[in-house]
C-alpha cells in the first residue's frame, strides 16, 4: 500500500504526516497473517520505517530505496546521484518559487506548492529547467513536483519485486505515482495472480488512479476498512 494519502491523510506540512488512527495496529495483525505486508512510499525509508509495526516491508522513493532485514540498501544504480540530487534540492531552495517548501530524500527531492497554489506552474517550469541541467527525472504529484535520478524504478518495479510465489495480491493507493503498481497488478492477473486494485479517492484523486482501480475507498479511513477486513 501507499502511504500518503492511502494511510495517512494530506497535510500541509509534509513532514507532519502520520497513519490515521488504527492503521499501526491493523498492520501488525496483517504482517502475522499474510507472506509480504508492505508500504510502497515516494517517501524516504527512514520517515516511513519508525511510522509501522515490525514484520511490515518499507521501499521508499518509489523503489529507489528499501528496508531489508533492518539495514538501508540503496537500489544499486541509486547512490552515485546522491550528490546530484544534493545540489539540485540546493539550488531549489536557493531559486525556486516563494513559498515552496523543499523536502529533501537523499535520492530524490520533492517541490511542495501546497502552501502556494497559485505558483503550481511556475514550480513545475523551474523543475523541468533543473531536471535539463542536472540529467533528472521530473515526476509530478498532488500539488508536488518531483525529481529523481533517471533509474527504471517504480512503485511497479518495487511491487514485483516482493513477489515471490504468492497466488494473491492486493494493492492502495490514490495518486499518479501508484500508477505503475496498478499496471503491475494487471501484468500479475495475466500471469494467473488473483490481484485486488484499490483506488483511495480523495479531493485531489486523478481519475486515472480511479479507473485503473477494481474498486474505490472513500479517503484513508476507507482503506483503513479494508485492511481491517483483510485482518479478519
Amino acid at each position: 500500500m501507499d502511504f500518503d494519502g492511502t494511510l495517512a491523510l494530506i497535510v500541509a506540512e509534509a513532514a507532519a504526516a502520520r497513519p490515521v488512527a488504527g492503521v499501526t495496529e491493523v498492520l501488525g495483525e496483517l504482517a502475522a497473517r499474510y507472506a509480504v505486508v508492505a508500504v510502497l512510499s515516494g517517501r524516504p525509508v527512514s520517515f516511513i520505517a519508525p511510522l509501522v509495526p515490525p514484520g511490515v516491508t518499507v521501499s521508499g522513493l518509489y523503489g529507489l530505496e528499501a528496508v531489508v532485514d533492518g539495514e538501508v540498501i540503496d537500489h544499486p544504480d541509486a547512490g552515485h546521484w546522491r550528490p546530484v540530487v544534493a545540489d539540485a534540492a540546493a539550488a531549489a531552495e536557493r531559486d525556486a518559487p516563494a513559498g515552496v517548501q523543499v523536502e529533501r530524500k537523499g535520492l530524490s527531492l520533492t517541490l511542495h506548492y501546497r502552501a502556494v497554489p497559485g505558483s503550481g506552474d511556475a514550480v513545475r517550469d523551474w523543475a523541468q529547467r533543473a531536471a535539463l541541467e542536472s540529467g533528472l527525472d521530473l515526476r509530478l504529484a498532488k500539488m508536488s513536483v518531483e525529481l529523481h535520478p533517471p533509474i527504471a524504478a517504480d512503485k511497479g518495479t518495487a511491487l514485483r519485486a516482493l513477489i515471490d510465489d504468492v497466488a494473491a495480491v492486493c494493492f492502495l493507493g490514490d495518486d499518479v505515482g501508484d500508477l505503475p503498481a496498478f499496471a503491475t497488478l494487471a501484468a500479475l492477473a495475466a500471469e494467473g495472480v488473483a490481484v485486488a486494485g484499490i483506488a483511495v479517492a480523495g479531493p485531489e484523486a486523478p481519475p486515472e488512479v480511479l479507473a485503473a482501480a477494481d474498486a474505490v475507498v472513500d479517503g484513508p479511513e476507507g482503506a483503513l476498512e479494508v485492511l481491517r477486513l483483510l485482518a479478519r
